[in-house]
C-alpha cells in the first residue's frame, strides 16, 4: 500500500457489515413471508436493511480518501437501521405483539448463540418458540393442523431481528465514535497527504 494511500476497505473483517449484513438477510426473508410484496413497507425495509450494509462498505472503501466521507457513510448505516428497527417495532405493535424487554432470556440466549447465517437464526427461533409453546407461554390455542409454537414465528421472528439490529447499532454507536475521535486527533486525507510531502522534503534535505 503506498504512503500517499493509507490502508483502507476491509469492512467483510468489521464486526458491525457482518451483522448488519445478517440483519439484512432476515429482513428479506421476514418480509418475503409476513410482509405484502406489494406494499410499501416491504420495500422500505428492505432497503432500509441494505442501506445499512452497503454504507457501512462504502464508507470504509472512501476511507482511503476521505475519512469526512467514512465517517458520514456510517452514520447514514447506523441512521438507515434505526429506521428499520421503527418498523420491526411497528410490525409487532399494530398486531399486538410483545416486543421483548431488555431482561427477557431470549435476548441474551439469542446473542450468545452467535449465529453466522439467517438459517442459524430460523432454526434458532424455531426450538425457541417451541420450548415457549412447551412451558405454556403461548398465548394461541394450538390447532389440529399445526403445532402450538408455529403461531410463534412472526413475533419471535421480529423480535431476532430486533435483538441483532440493537448490536449491529450498538457496533455503529462505538464505530462512529471511533471514526470521529480519530479524525479530530490526525485529520482526513488532506492532512495526511501534507505530512508525506513534508516527510519526503526532511528526507530529500536531509
Amino acid at each position: 500500500m503506498s504512503e500517499m494511500i493509507p490502508m483502507h476497505g476491509g469492512y467483510r473483517r468489521l464486526i458491525s457489515f457482518q451483522v448488519a449484513q445478517l440483519v439484512y438477510d432476515l429482513t428479506l426473508r421476514f418480509c418475503n413471508t409476513y410482509i405484502d410484496r406489494r406494499s410499501r413497507t416491504h420495500d422500505q425495509m428492505v432497503q432500509a436493511a441494505r442501506s445499512g450494509v452497503q454504507n457501512i462498505a462504502e464508507g470504509s472503501q472512501a476511507s482511503a480518501t476521505s475519512k469526512k466521507t467514512e465517517l458520514k457513510l456510517t452514520q447514514v448505516a447506523r441512521a438507515s437501521l434505526e429506521e428499520l428497527k421503527l418498523d420491526y417495532e411497528d410490525y409487532l405493535r399494530q398486531r399486538g405483539l410483545p416486543q421483548w424487554t431488555l431482561d427477557n432470556p431470549l435476548r441474551q440466549a439469542l446473542i450468545d448463540k452467535r449465529c453466522q447465517n439467517a438459517d442459524e437464526v430460523a432454526q434458532w427461533i424455531v426450538e425457541a418458540a417451541k420450548h415457549s409453546d412447551l412451558k405454556g407461554q403461548n398465548s394461541f390455542q394450538p390447532c389440529t393442523v399445526f403445532p402450538g409454537y408455529i403461531a410463534l414465528y412472526p413475533e419471535f421472528s421480529a423480535n431476532a431481528a430486533l435483538v441483532l439490529l440493537a448490536v449491529a447499532c450498538s457496533l455503529l454507536n462505538r464505530q462512529v465514535s471511533r471514526l470521529a475521535a480519530d479524525f479530530e486527533a490526525n485529520g482526513g486525507f488532506t492532512e495526511h497527504l501534507y505530512r508525506v510531502r513534508s516527510n519526503m522534503r526532511k528526507k530529500q534535505d536531509g
